[in-house]
């Protein structure tokens, strides 16, 4: 059975926060949890997806200087630069205000983030993965370069309201482990619901944007830039529940799909800046979790 996986989650950390291509930075697959923290920290900025929406690569936009377009439903998000230039970076940021931003969705001024920067998901991160990613990303290169604004209509662009949609849609904090699983099945649920943020892309929306949590995993007929996004949940039909183990990390490490086809577009660059770059232990990891999302036909 065929399934179209080209227009699946276009990944999209720090789409607000005020903050492409990036060449390869030395960090190796068993980096996961070794070294120091930028190289811990390479590992991380890799598995989160934060690579491709920080730059505007068709325009030539230097690494993480922000500047791409991202068409939703809601209007069009512009990603910042997460550059650690002081002045239009975030290279004032304190680790602090890097951890309450990923933790709570608010700025270092204390306005509230929009929630296309997933935080909703990431709030789920470490602290110490948190600050492992701030030192890579102050250990690049700081470029200079403003922000543009997003172009929203109303009432999605009242930052005001944000702080009603965290009450409805944000639950602050790391999710301990589930002791009835394996060690496995939950570095797989922290891969996909915390760093990936899969469920971003690849859950349906609420009327007020929110992730839909009664079909998580099972498909969006609206993801960014008016892509359809299909499931991954354990159903047949609509998912991957047919597929096997070995097929899933497969797509994960190379984009080829069990029919032989090779994913392009946003699932491919996601392979190509994310899952390729996670150790094997991890891909199999991520594939042990989904295979058990109950199925959403």
């Amino acid at each position: 059975m065929r399934r179209d996986l080209t227009a699946a989650a276009i990944l999209l950390p720090f789409a607000v926060a005020g903050g492409g291509a990036l060449a390869a930075d030395g960090a190796s697959a068993g980096d996961a949890a070794a070294g120091d923290a930028v190289t811990r920290g390479a590992y991380i900025f890799h598995a989160a997806g934060c690579l491709g929406c920080h730059s505007n690569e068709k325009a030539g936009g230097a690494p993480l200087a922000g500047g791409r377009a991202l068409e939703t439903p809601f209007g069009t998000f512009h990603t910042p630069n997460i550059t650690p230039d002081p002045e239009t970076g975030i290279g004032r940021w304190s680790d602090a205000d890097f951890i309450r931003a990923f933790r709570e969705g608010v700025r270092p001024d204390g306005a509230a983030l929009f929630p296309a920067f997933p935080y909703a998901s990431y709030t789920r991160m470490t602290d110490r993965d948190l600050l492992d990613l701030k030192a890579y990303l102050f250990n690049r290169p700081a470029v200079a370069a403003p922000n543009k604004p997003h172009d929203l209509t109303p009432p999605f662009s009242w930052r005001f309201l944000l702080p009603v949609w965290q009450w409805m849609y944000l639950t602050p904090g790391p999710v301990p482990d589930d002791p009835a699983q394996p060690p496995a099945w939950n570095r797989g649920r922290y891969l996909v619901d915390a760093l990936g943020h899969c469920g971003e892309c690849h859950s349906p929306r609420t009327l007020m944007g929110g992730m839909d949590a009664d079909r998580y995993l099972a498909g969006n007929p609206d993801g960014p830039d008016g892509d359809k996004v299909p499931g991954i949940t354990s159903a047949e039909s609509k998912g991957i529940g047919d597929w096997s183990d070995g097929d899933l990390t497969l797509l994960l490490e190379t984009g080829l799909t069990p029919e032989g086809d090779v994913v392009g577009g946003a699932m491919g660059e996601v392979v190509r800046n994310s899952t390729s770059k996670l150790t094997a232990e991890d891909r199999a990891a991520i594939a042990a979790y989904l295979k058990t999302v109950p199925a959403k036909e």
